[in-house]
């Protein structure tokens, strides 16, 4: 098995973990939201099951950018496959973007608020 045969079976196994990775996402969080449904629990259900969902996608689209990145560089890399690349990337980084605004309200780059920080500090540090 030469290079470049090797390099596209790894893009192409990248690519259908970014797939599994939407699809058990999307399904795991239908499932825990319909199970909140019939138990009739109070709360954020649709709101939960949006973050699931959410984080699922990007998830996917991480492993489809890298699916992409790994199948252009590595196996053709002509500008035109570059071309293609950098655009793809670009709609799949707005969209990243995008669907962590609509998570946890605020863009990639932003600090939580500092009471999730301080929750997330308290259940580092263990019980004395």
């Amino acid at each position: 098995m030469d290079f470049h045969t090797a390099m596209d079976a790894v893009g192409k196994a990248v690519d259908i973990a970014g797939v599994a990775a939407i699809v058990i996402g999307a399904a795991v969080a239908t499932l825990q939201a319909a199970a909140a449904l019939a138990r009739r629990r109070g709360g954020d259900t649709y709101g939960t099951y949006r973050r699931r969902l959410g984080r699922s996608i990007l998830l996917g689209l991480e492993l489809l950018v890298a699916a992409d990145i790994i199948r252009t560089v590595a196996v053709a890399p002509t500008f035109d496959s570059v071309g293609v690349l950098a655009l793809i990337v670009l709609i799949r980084t707005f969209l990243s973007f995008s669907l962590e605004l609509e998570i946890t309200g605020r863009w990639p780059w932003q600090k939580p608020p500092a009471e999730q920080r301080a929750e997330g500090t308290r259940a580092l540090i263990p019980p004395s």
